[in-house]
């Protein structure tokens, strides 16, 4: 058992960041009964580039590490002794001297589509607004429906769900994990199956970030992480690396265990408007995760070729 006590725990502010922290300090002291005691877990709030800057899209503030730095910069000073990050802002390459220990069980990665006005995605009408901070889903949004208007919408799931409320888009997209986290799933008028719109690398998954070297932290954690997911974010995350994937690059990255030890993994590259789109698919090995997402993303790599990129400043 470790002896520091209390261990800390690194996160953002949030309500999301919070309660994703408190899933983690549960299932620790689910696990272990010497960390049950009110003074053996402690959260620490760290504000991140991304929470502090909120009037311009992600991708204008360089993308890697918006969600992350800071957090990862108090563990590696010892300030803190673990962080709980959701996977979709962790970028592919971790500071040296951190690892990324496991994820808890993921929860449903799907984005959902809100609206007040309309029962469907489909259901909208020429020219209807729909908000998105994200490029992925904008790129996803517009390759499908090129008569819809985009405009970025920043902030917490609470003050986009507000923003909805106040007529300022017709609709709106989030995670479906982040709404069921925070008891909000009532407002999802439809989830989107990935068919439609491929969601991003590790959307819907907890993952728990420690030093390297802290053997005693790393086996403290161990009981809590879910394999499958684990193995699905290795796949989706070998695909980011061989894209070199960023929040400038729109991507869509799913992998999902079929059975006992399948794995199906399906992935895209799109440009900002949609105009461009290319889709892989691969099915193998659970034990050949990150090798089914590496050439997965060597493919699309591949088949887009660097005038896509080129366009895409990566």
């Amino acid at each position: 058992m470790v002896e520091r006590m209390p261990i800390r725990i690194g996160t953002r502010g949030s309500k999301l960041a919070r309660v994703q922290a408190e899933e983690v300090i549960n299932r620790l002291k689910a696990a272990h009964t010497a960390l049950a005691g009110p003074e053996a877990l402690a959260v620490q709030i760290i504000r991140t580039t991304g929470d502090q800057v909120l009037d311009r899209p992600l991708a204008e503030l360089g993308g890697k590490g918006l969600f992350t730095k800071e957090i990862e910069t108090a563990l590696l000073a010892k300030e803190i002794d673990l962080a709980v990050h959701s996977m979709k802002d962790v970028p592919t390459w971790l500071p040296d001297g951190l690892v990324i220990a496991g994820c808890l069980p993921r929860e449903d990665p799907r984005d959902a589509f809100i609206s007040r006005r309309y029962g469907s995605f489909a259901g909208l009408p020429k020219g209807g607004v729909l908000a998105t901070s994200s490029l992925r889903r904008q790129a996803q949004v517009l390759n499908r429906r090129s008569d819809l208007r985009i405009v970025p919408m920043r902030g917490n799931v609470g003050t986009r769900l507000r923003k909805l409320g106040e007529g300022e888009a017709d609709a709106i997209l989030l995670a479906v994990a982040g709404l069921k986290r925070l008891n909000l799933a009532g407002h999802i008028t439809t989830a989107l199956e990935p068919d439609e719109f491929l969601s991003a690398a590790g959307q819907g998954a907890i993952g728990v970030e420690c030093r390297a070297d802290d053997d005693v932290l790393r086996t403290l954690l161990e009981p809590i992480f879910d394999a499958k997911t684990d193995r699905c974010l290795a796949a989706e995350r070998a695909a980011l690396a061989a894209l070199d994937g960023s929040c400038q690059t729109p991507i869509a990255v799913l992998a999902e265990i079929a059975g006992e030890d399948a794995l199906f993994l399906r992935a895209m590259v799109a440009l900002p408007d949609g105009s461009l789109r290319y889709d892989v698919e691969r099915r193998g090995q659970v034990v050949d995760a990150e090798t089914l997402g590496k050439d997965a993303g060597e493919e699309l790599r591949s088949r887009a070729g660097p005038a896509f990129f080129a366009k895409l400043g990566g």
